[in-house]
């Protein structure tokens, strides 16, 4: 999407503006003229920093406050742009303005933890867009953040997802055209049996090292979920018997895993 289509208007819709760009920047510093013109130019695209303001609606933060900080970033661009350059001034301005808004959510709240370094990366790639904007005519490309900041394309990569963290979904949103179904239809539920995995690893080895009877009665009694006149039948032995042999077993295995007794 280019800079004229995000600013809401016509590719021509700021052309007049142009000329007062290449004015302030003829005028010498202190001159009267320069404050009318630098208004002057903030006035005209004001439309610009509300339709990137828009944008970012739904994200937990007012509108307001996101136009307020978006016009700040118009104001920045203003006094920054360099027609020199020979750039576009939406193409500077474009990422400037969104670059404030997103160090806004970054200041006010993520919506997920996240590490100190991926939040000052996050600004880093801020201004290296703004300043690689205002060379290119267009916003950079990962690869050319990392060489303009001197850092790999993973790092920068990592940065720019980072702004994922500034909201999370619901839920309850529906799943694309899984016909009504919503996002927790397709989230796996916990398994109440899931921590028997890591007993069965741990005693596992204990078991082994059992007598073959003692090993025996306690599979029948607890994996076979025998009865204990079953496993004394089957065994050839009296019920009190397999009840004494079952309470020495777990008594044993209980001190080898460091339990109580």
């Amino acid at each position: 999407m280019t800079a004229d289509r995000r600013s809401g208007r016509k590719s021509d819709g700021y052309a007049h503006c142009r000329p007062l760009f290449d004015e302030l920047a003829a005028l010498p510093a202190g001159h009267p003229d320069r404050r009318r013109l630098r208004e002057l130019l903030i006035l005209e695209h004001l439309p610009l920093a509300e339709n990137i303001a828009t944008r970012f609606n739904g994200r937990g933060q007012p509108r307001d406050d996101l136009v307020q900080v978006a016009r700040m970033g118009l104001v920045k661009a203003v006094d920054r742009f360099d027609p020199a350059q020979g750039a576009d001034f939406l193409s500077f301005a474009v990422p400037t303005v969104m670059g404030e808004i997103r160090r806004f959510f970054r200041d006010t709240g993520w919506a997920m933890r996240v590490p100190r370094a991926l939040k000052e990366l996050r600004g880093r790639l801020n201004q290296g867009t703004t300043d690689l904007a205002q060379l290119l005519g267009r916003a950079p490309t990962p690869t050319e953040l990392a060489g303009h900041l001197g850092i790999d394309v993973e790092t920068v990569r990592d940065g720019l997802h980072a702004a994922n963290c500034y909201e999370t979904s619901s839920l309850d949103r529906p799943a694309g055209d899984a016909g009504g179904a919503t996002v927790a239809d397709s989230v796996g539920e916990v398994d109440a049996r899931i921590e028997l995995v890591e007993d069965h690893q741990t005693i596992a080895p204990l078991l082994q090292g059992l007598p073959s009877r003692e090993r025996a009665i306690v599979m029948m009694r607890f994996f076979d979920e025998m009865s204990q006149s079953q496993i004394a039948a089957r065994v050839g032995v009296s019920q009190m018997q397999v009840s004494r042999i079952l309470s020495k077993v777990l008594s044993d295995l209980r001190a080898q895993l460091g339990g109580p007794a």
